[in-house]
C-alpha cells in the first residue's frame, strides 16, 4: 500500500506527537503506512510527487488563515503557504485529501479567498451535535454514521458560506459547515475526527493560553469532555483510510 502523506502544522512537539498518535490510532494506520512531515521543522520536498501517496491528511494547528499577514507568526505563515501551495494540484487532480479543522480553512480559502473569517460560527472547545445533510447520507466517508453524532471542536474562524463547487455534507447549529467535499475525493472537516477526550485533554493543557477559552476554565472543560462519546466521528477518518489506501 502506498503511504498516506500526513502534514502536521502544530509547532509544539507534544501536541504534534499526540496528534500523530491519534491519526494512527483512529485511522488504524501503521507507522510505515504514513509519511509524516512536521512543517514547522522542515519544508515540503521541492519535487513532491502526490501520486506516490494514497492520499493527503492535514491536521490542525493554532494558526488562522483569516488573520492579517502582519499578525501571523512567521512559522505559521510558512506552514500556511506550504499547504496552500499544494491545494491547486490537489483540487485539480482530485487527489484524496482530508483536512481536519485547519484543513477546512485551507480548502475554503483556496476555493474562495475571504470566505473564511471570524465573523460568525466560531465554536468554543467542547463537543457539538453534528447532523448529516441529504448529500452526507449517501457519501461513502459517512457510511455507517447515524444522522446525528457528537464531535469535538474548538476554532476561532470558520467557513462563512458554502465554497463554490463544494458539497455540504455535515452541519451543526453553532457552525453550519462542519464537513465539505470538493470534487469526488477532497474532504475537509471543521471538527476533529482524530480526537477523543484524552487527545483533547492534552490540547486543552497545551493551548490554554492561545485564546480558545479562558485559561481558568481548562479543568472544567476537561471534565466536560471526558464523558463525551465521539466514536462516530472517528469512523470518518477510518473510512477515508479504508477507501483510499491502496
Amino acid at each position: 500500500m502506498k503511504p498516506f502523506l500526513l502534514l502536521q502544522l502544530r509547532p509544539e512537539t507534544e501536541a504534534a506527537d499526540n496528534e500523530y498518535a491519534a491519526f494512527l490510532d483512529k485511522g488504524r494506520l501503521a507507522p510505515e503506512g504514513v509519511h509524516r512531515i512536521r512543517l514547522d521543522q522542515r519544508a515540503l520536498p521541492e519535487t513532491l510527487d502526490l501520486s506516490a501517496y494514497s492520499g493527503v491528511i492535514v491536521g490542525g494547528g493554532p494558526g488562522c488563515v483569516s488573520d492579517p499577514p502582519e499578525d501571523k507568526d512567521p512559522v505559521e505563515q510558512r506552514i500556511e503557504t506550504a499547504i496552500l501551495g499544494l491545494m491547486p494540484e490537489i483540487c485539480a487532480r482530485d487527489v484524496p485529501f482530508l483536512g481536519c479543522c485547519y484543513g477546512i480553512g485551507i480548502l475554503g480559502h483556496h476555493l474562495a479567498p475571504g470566505i473564511v473569517s471570524k465573523a460568525r460560527f466560531s465554536e468554543p472547545v467542547g463537543a457539538v451535535d453534528c447532523t448529516l445533510t441529504e448529500a452526507g447520507r449517501v457519501d461513502p466517508l459517512l457510511a455507517d454514521l447515524p444522522d446525528s453524532f457528537r464531535a469535538l471542536v474548538g476554532h476561532k474562524e470558520a467557513v462563512q458560506a458554502l465554497p463554490p463547487g463544494s458539497v455540504h455534507l455535515v452541519g451543526s447549529a453553532p457552525a453550519p459547515f462542519q464537513m465539505l467535499r470538493y470534487g469526488r475525493n477532497v474532504y475537509a472537516t471543521q471538527f476533529h475526527p482524530e480526537a477523543d477526550a484524552a487527545v483533547f485533554e492534552t490540547r486543552i493543557r497545551i493551548y490554554r493560553h492561545k485564546g480558545y477559552f479562558a485559561p481558568d476554565t481548562a479543568d472544567a472543560l476537561i471534565d466536560e469532555i471526558r464523558g463525551e462519546d465521539v466514536r462516530y466521528a472517528e469512523l470518518i477518518l477510518r473510512n477515508f483510510v479504508a477507501r483510499y489506501g491502496h
